[in-house]
């Protein structure tokens, strides 16, 4: 008799330990994976409204104002005296100025 109740609370432990492995995979995606979409979601969602004359800054810490747009590159103009650089999308970290904004 003394067996039948171990193995009951045994049973019982079980499930508890169960619901808390379900409960740190949910706080899991809540807290980590679902904001993490969320930022690559919106950085995708400036990198392809990127236009002609927007001031941007990249990921080395280059300042400059977009020349011409190419599929996954963009000509950056930087300096007084205008060096222009290639760079891919993806190395374009924020947006400092945009075109509509600076006129």
């Amino acid at each position: 008799m003394f067996n039948f109740l171990e193995g009951e609370a045994a049973g019982g432990n079980g499930l508890m330990t169960i619901i808390m492995l379900v409960l740190m995979i949910a706080l899991f995606y809540f807290f980590l994976y679902r904001p993490q979409k969320k930022q690559e979601k919106e950085t995708k969602a400036m990198r392809d409204s990127l236009t002609v004359g927007d001031e941007v800054t990249t990921i080395g810490g280059i300042i400059g104002k977009i020349v011409s747009i190419k599929d996954e590159t963009v000509l950056i103009e930087t300096g007084r005296d205008k060096v222009r650089i290639r760079f891919l999308r993806s190395a374009i970290r924020n947006v400092d100025v945009h075109a509509e904004d600076a006129q």
